[in-house]
């Protein structure tokens, strides 16, 4: 989005590159709802470059969508998620791609570098190393994997920043290697502060997403169980405090309610989400098999 004085100069970095790249290669730019004339120098460039490809959104909709788009234009086999600041340069496109022909499955990048958001960047990944057991320094860098990776994650919004995290949850094979960041030389970051909130709790949604929702009977139930039985401990204790130190207190009975209303809610709770588990996992399955059989009908 507004990036029309980085067009040109990437086009021509990303041009030289394929020269010496050990692959053939398209560039496929995603204009999502520019105000500039970012589009006017796409399509300029798109006549003058065979290799370039694109498509374009009449809002803002956001980088995940706009992967998306990217992803349905794109005819590779191997995707190379880039911005188009110039902060990453071509050059480095073919180094991010190598271990994928080693047989990695996602290649992540580790920016070397200096840059604004530096410790937001630092304190974020290393929670999200954290949280999901990740040996990787850098979740929010330019990326290279395979088609099929994209193919088997469902990304919601914002969702992006997670495509690591969700891949490795797949069994993918995650590598990373160091990658060099520059200053931008034109325009201004899309960054802003309320990403970090945001950030915040898409990781602990796709933690939820990941874990518990692989059998939410097991968490929502195991938690109820616990809040009943705390419920049915306050009940013997008020029974006692009424009957042998001969103090009623209505306080207990409310606080038994609750905790049984919430016990019950919890293990309703877990029951619909069993169910709404099965149905994606059928609806995955559902998708995989129509994939193979479209495959299967392609090669013949």
């Amino acid at each position: 989005m507004n990036e029309e004085g980085n067009i040109d100069e990437f086009c021509r970095l990303y041009a030289e590159m394929l020269l010496t790249a050990p692959f053939e290669g398209e560039l496929v730019y995603v204009d999502d709802g520019s105000t500039d004339n970012t589009l006017c120098k796409i399509s300029l460039n798109a006549k003058k470059y065979p290799f370039i490809k694109y498509a374009s959104h009449q809002r803002n909709r956001g980088l995940t969508e706009a992967l998306q788009s990217g992803f349905a234009t794109a005819t590779g086999s191997v995707y190379v998620f880039y911005p188009a600041d110039l902060q990453y340069l071509p050059e480095d496109i073919p180094a991010l791609i190598a271990p994928i022909a080693d047989g990695a499955d996602l290649c992540t990048g580790w920016k070397q570098g200096k840059y604004n958001k530096k410790f937001v960047s630092k304190v974020y990944n290393w929670f999200s190393q954290k949280i999901f057991n990740l040996k990787v320094h850098d979740l929010n860098s330019v990326k290279a994997f395979k088609r099929e990776v994209v193919e088997n994650i469902f990304l919601r919004k914002d969702w992006h920043r997670y495509l690591v995290v969700l891949a490795a949850n797949e069994g993918y094979r995650i590598e990373e290697v160091k990658v060099p960041l520059y200053e931008r030389a034109w325009g201004k970051t899309k960054f802003s502060v309320w990403r970090v909130p945001v950030g915040v709790l898409d990781m602990l949604a796709v933690k939820f997403q990941i874990t518990f929702l692989r059998k939410p009977l097991l968490f929502f139930g195991g938690t109820g169980a616990l809040v009943l039985l705390l419920g049915f401990l306050v009940g013997l204790y008020a029974i006692y405090h009424r009957f042998v130190l001969g103090h009623g207190d209505r306080t207990y009975l409310y606080l038994v309610l609750l905790l049984i209303g919430v016990g019950m809610s919890l293990f309703l709770l877990g029951f619909v989400s069993e169910g709404q588990t099965a149905l994606k996992e059928e609806i995955g399955d559902l998708r995989k098999k129509t994939k193979a059989i479209l495959d299967e009908l392609k090669d013949k």
